[in-house]
């Protein structure tokens, strides 16, 4: 049997904030088992929110200083964790956040330098999951399916509403993810023009009238009529998908109404009214109950609310997964998943330097 104390990190394309979810990892003879002790979000400022969004005009040397900025920044929040909560970390495994992801060009970009991160915290860290299974010809993306498959196989789907929605489930024996649509990418984007920072329980949302023609264009869109192994991106979002939207002038009451009928209508899509069917969900658009209530309402699948922890934090508790694994040197990447040649174990691990973990 064996145990890791790992802290698993995760910056959102929602820009919600850093996760960072303490996490007890055991692999005995049945396979894994978890635990999440303690967690937390860190919620970005107005500066940070600014800092990872706006990086489109800066240079290779400017975002590589930026890189290193936002390693120290998760070094620095790891270190005032650790002391509120007195955990021992064996590892850190830090998604990072995602500036640009363009696999069909063969690049992935997550801000976050793991060098930085383990020099700061004295604690070996492993980050970069994305780009060797790019460089095999996948995705690089969903990766969370592999915590579905040995976490959560229990459940038919794993279904996550973060900033984009996600889906992993088991398919011809084997274990296939994608993205369905944006979320709470779209939707905080909505809420913010307003001066709001999201839409609770969707009441917005709610509120507002379906705007069919708008509906209608994004349901669409050419990605929903491709087949998996796919994934969306915030370029994707910026454009293809803003520009739709961007040609109606309606209420932002309106076009969150009709953006909660599309998100339900894609997910019900893949979900199907096959009677029975689990759905684990998890993500911060469970707590849009507007929007669970249309998902619910166009399938028969058996949506299952966890707790609090592991809604919010289970991208963080499965990006702890990877880092084991990678540490472990097995596979951590699917490529029934992603789509690449063959599966892979991803990550690049930095060491600390040895005075500094003394």
């Amino acid at each position: 049997m064996s145990v890791y104390r790992v802290i698993g990190l995760m910056s959102g394309t929602s820009l919600d904030g850093l996760d960072m979810a303490c996490c007890r990892l055991e692999r005995n003879y049945s396979g894994w088992n978890y635990k999440i002790s303690d967690a937390v979000t860190i919620n970005y400022d107005d500066f940070m929110t600014e800092f990872l969004s706006d990086t489109k005009k800066y240079s290779g040397t400017e975002l590589e200083q930026r890189n290193i900025f936002f390693g120290n920044f998760i070094g620095m929040e790891v270190i005032k964790f650790l002391k509120i909560n007195g955990f021992k970390a064996d590892l850190l495994a830090s998604h990072g956040h995602t500036i640009f992801h363009q696999p069909e060009k063969g690049i992935t970009y997550q801000l976050g330098d793991g060098r930085t991160i383990a020099t700061v915290t004295g604690i070996t860290t492993i980050s970069d999951f994305r780009i060797l299974d790019i460089m095999n010809g996948g995705q690089g993306a969903p990766l969370v399916p592999v915590g579905d498959e040995l976490l959560f196989a229990e459940f038919d789907y794993c279904l996550n509403l973060g900033g984009f929605s996600n889906i992993s489930y088991r398919y011809n024996n084997s274990r296939v993810a994608f993205d369905i649509c944006p979320v709470n990418i779209f939707l905080n984007h909505v809420c913010r023009k307003i001066g709001k920072d999201y839409d609770n329980n969707g009441m917005l949302a709610s509120r507002g009238s379906l705007i069919s023609i708008l509906l209608d264009k994004l349901n669409d869109l050419n990605y929903y009529h491709l087949r998996f192994p796919k994934s969306l991106s915030r370029e994707w979002f910026e454009t293809i998908f803003l520009p739709v939207v961007d040609k109606f002038d309606y209420p932002a009451e309106d076009i969150l109404r009709t953006a909660c009928e599309h998100i339900a209508v894609q997910i019900a899509g893949v979900l199907g009214m096959k009677p029975g069917r689990r759905v684990l969900l998890s993500g911060g658009g469970v707590y849009n109950t507007f929007l669970i209530k249309l998902i619910s309402e166009k399938t028969k699948a058996i949506l299952e609310t966890p707790d609090d922890k592991l809604i919010k934090f289970k991208e963080a508790l499965v990006f702890a997964l990877l880092g084991v694994l990678k540490l472990r040197n097995e596979v951590n990447c699917y490529s029934s998943v992603t789509g690449a040649k063959y599966n892979s174990s991803c990550g690049t691990i930095y060491l600390p330097d040895q005075k500094r973990k003394g």
